[in-house]
This record gives C-alpha cells, structure tokens and sequence, in this order.
C-alpha cells in the first residue's frame, strides 16, 4: 500500500536477504590471489625435486679401452661414436635399446635404437599428423635429418583407417619411409576436440569434425590401430585433462583413470617384439598427483615412459618444476619423451631439465605463416623490411644457404613452394640444433652452450623469470 515500509525478503533461517550487488574483485586483487595460489603450489614441488650447484657441475662420459679422446673433434659422425663411448646405464625391451652416452649434470645424451634405426638424443620430432609433414615428401623429411617422426592414431584411425595402413604393408611402406615412427594415441584430441568428445571409463566417444560420424576410441581401440599401423613408438591411450582447468577433482579422475587404462593398453597390444608401447605420466600440476602416478607408471616397467598434460597454456614456473619432478624421478635408463614441445627455448631448458624427447607441429605451422627459425631469433619473412634483401636466410641449413630473405619474402605466403622451402629449413635448423646441442653433452660444453644460446636469444639480457630458475635447478646460472 502506498506510504507502507517495504521490509527486504528474508530466508528460511529468518536472517535478512540484502539486495547487493555480487562483489566484484579488483584486477589487482585477481592477480594476488593468483600469485599467491601458484606460490603455494610451487612451494610443494620442492620436496621432488633435486638441485645442482652450479660451481660444480658434473660431466660424466666413459670411453672405451683403448680411447685416446679422439672422439671429440669425430662427433659429426654421431654413429661411429660407440666404437669410443661405452654407455654410463643402458636397458634393453623387446624392440628397444636404450644407452646413455655421457651427461652434464641432469642434461644426457643417448642413443635410442628402434626397428627401423639408431635415434640420438635430445632429439626433436616433426609431426607428420596424417601420415605427412604437410609440403614435403618423405625423401625431404629424411634429408633434414629427421630419423623420427609422429603421426596421429586419431586422424590416420578415421582417415584412411587402420585396416587400410594395414593392408598397405603398414605405416613405413604406406608413407615411403625408411625411418622410425611414433603414434600418438589420440588423447590429445580430448583437448583439442573437447567440444566434440565425451569422455568415459570405457573411452571417449568423438564426433568427427568432417562428418559428424561417431568413433569411440577406446585404450583396446586405440592399440588396435596404432598395431595396424605399426610405428616404432606407441602411446598408451590417456585421460587427458586441460592444465589450465584449475580443477584438482578432474586432475584425480584424470590420473587414476590413466593408470586404469595403461593396464588396458598393455593388455591389448599384440606386437610388443615390433612396437614399444610408451606410458604417460599425468597429474597435472599436481606435485603429489605426479609423484603418485610416477610411481605407479614406474611399476609398469615400459619400454619408455612420456611427461603428458603439459604445454596447455600454464603458468611456465609450474611447467617446468613439473617437467623436472618427473625426470628426476623417472628411472634412468629409460627414455623420456615431453609431449607438445618445439620452441628452442623449452628445448634447451628441458633437455638441461633431463628430457630425451620432444614434438610438436610448431616448426612446420609457423613456416607456412612465413616465419623462419634462425641463430638471430625469428626472422618474419612477409615484414616488408625484407623486400630486396640479399643476404641468405641462414647459414646452418641447405635452404638457408641457397636461398635468399628478399626471394622467400617474396614467396612466403603466396606460393606453396615458399612454405615448402621454410618448413624444410625449420625442420633441418632444430635437427642441426639439438645435434650440437648433443655434442656439448658429451664433449661437457654444454652450460657454455646454453649461455650462449641465451645471449643470442635474449641480447637485451631481459630473460625469461621461468628459465632463469629452471636452468638454475639444473646446475647454470644465467649471467
């Protein structure tokens, strides 16, 4: 009624409901407590992990009987490098010889020998997600360097399918190469697909983004193909579950379901004496979650073991604590593979870190973009300062020699020739890299090789936080 006080809603305990507006937290405020939630997580990897002194770093490389040191000035024939190195720790498998050949601190450097050939590593992996690295030829992707390359159990399951690899005489002879394989299990695309998937304990169920067929990929599924397919490596099939989600219940789930299906996959895989069946240790961002599934995955015994879930957008100080709680813990003679990594950056504090493997599609995507990888840093090609430019692309590579930065500007995006042309030079420029990357291992150059990295990829001295303390953990400070 007119003139009547209006009393505010109560609710059923009788307490007054005031009609205020949510509280809304200042950007500042955000970010505090956003610093302070990677703080207290950080704080709990420390128990994990194990730190060099950087006054005292440790070379370790055994020659064999007879050994002069000639090896040092030999090391562009990394092959013949057995006659004069005998391995520190080895391990055998069924399809898989495992050596590492010398070490700087928690940085090594080995030999991985497969079906289809010797593997040194650090080694970075092209993708090749359906059976090609998008522009080039197999004969092209063997002269960059390449012994190991990926494709994709996902893509190669839905096109052309498993049973037409198959039938084909199986991955080697369907795509012409003579070199080694590694298959992703299809996890992945639980992220990079997740609107179109939904995930179970039997599997996960996609939706192709082609034509809306339904496919279930289960961990017997996806063994199924990747033993049709027959690569030299194959992943088991994960629960993969975002590391930017922020959920620590998704991250459990995640983990112990990951454990569930290794199981599944072991089980399942009919060509262990021709295929290596490779674990993923998930987790999160967890330091407890990880140690929990290191633990069980070492159970396992496999062949190698992968560092999954990262590489997904998180903050770079937990990426890289993760990265070394699971080297650190990781048995010594087996091989380690970080999933998703491909800027020259994270290769080198990661291999410092102790990692033997890496892949990602980053130096093939940004090449048909028109940006090149080179000793100065990035060189974008389509910049119109590179008009006319004489001066050849890079030294280091057979297309960064022949080829000038004013003609692939002027190709870069507009002719396919000019993305093939940058992908070939991306790729040989990281093969070239991590070989001598491998060669400072041995030869116990290595911290000076990063200092000098970090000098010509940060001239301005402006490093990034997150390195500076990775690389600090591993035994180099960063002047």
């Amino acid at each position: 009624m007119p003139g009547q006080k209006r009393e505010a809603p109560s609710n059923d305990l009788g307490e007054v409901k005031l009609n205020k507006r949510p509280r809304v937290e200042s950007k500042e405020t955000q970010s505090a407590s956003k610093s302070s939630h990677v703080n207290d997580i950080l704080s709990g990897f420390e128990p994990f992990m194990k730190r060099y002194d950087p006054a005292k770093p440790v070379h370790v490389v055994m020659e064999t009987k007879g050994s002069t040191g000639e090896w040092k000035t030999r090391q562009e024939d990394e092959d013949g490098l057995k006659d004069f190195l005998q391995p520190l720790v080895s391990s055998d498998s069924l399809a898989l010889k495992f050596e590492v050949s010398a070490q700087w601190n928690g940085a090594r450097a080995s030999r991985l020998t497969l079906p289809h050939g010797l593997v040194h590593t650090p080694v970075f992996m092209p993708v090749g997600t359906q059976g090609t690295i998008k522009g080039l030829t197999s004969e092209q992707v063997r002269a960059c360097g390449c012994r190991l390359i990926l494709s994709n159990t996902y893509h190669l399951g839905n096109r052309p399918g498993g049973e037409v690899v198959e039938a084909m005489g199986r991955i080697h002879k369907f795509m012409n190469w003579d070199g080694n394989l590694l298959t992703d299990s299809g996890g992945f695309q639980m992220v990079s697909l997740l609107k179109l998937a939904k995930i179970t304990e039997a599997g996960v169920l996609f939706q192709s983004p082609v034509n809306g067929s339904e496919m279930l990929l289960t961990p017997e599924k996806s063994m199924e193909i990747q033993n049709q397919i027959g690569a030299d490596i194959m992943m088991a099939l994960d629960d993969v579950a975002p590391s930017t989600c922020g959920d620590y219940k998704r991250f459990e789930e995640a983990t112990h379901r990951t454990l569930r299906w290794i199981d599944r996959c072991i089980k399942a895989h009919k060509r262990p004496k021709h295929q290596n069946l490779y674990g993923i240790v998930q987790g999160g961002l967890d330091p407890k979650l990880r140690e929990f599934c290191l633990n069980e995955m070492i159970k396992r015994n496999l062949p190698g073991y992968a560092i999954g879930g990262l590489a997904g957008g998180e903050d770079k100080a937990l990426f890289w604590r993760v990265v070394k709680q699971c080297c650190d813990r990781l048995p010594k003679d087996k091989p380690r593979y970080l999933m998703g990594v491909g800027y020259t950056l994270d290769l080198v504090v990661c291999s410092a870190l102790g990692c033997d493997q890496f892949d990602c599609v980053y130096p093939a995507r940004t090449a048909r973009f028109g940006t090149a990888i080179t000793r100065e840093g990035l060189v974008k090609l389509k910049k119109q300062k590179y008009k006319g430019d004489k001066a050849i692309l890079d030294a280091s590579t057979a297309v960064g020699r022949k080829y000038t930065r004013g003609y692939l500007h002027e190709i870069c995006t507009k002719e396919a020739t000019g993305s093939q042309l940058l992908t070939m030079h991306n790729i040989e420029f990281l093969q070239n890299f991590m070989r001598e990357l491998r060669a400072s291992i041995r030869d116990g150059s290595f911290g000076q090789f990063v200092q000098t990295y970090m000098l010509k990829e940060f001239p301005n001295h402006k490093y990034p936080t997150w390195a500076v303390e990775a690389l600090l953990s591993a035994g180099i400070k960063i002047d």
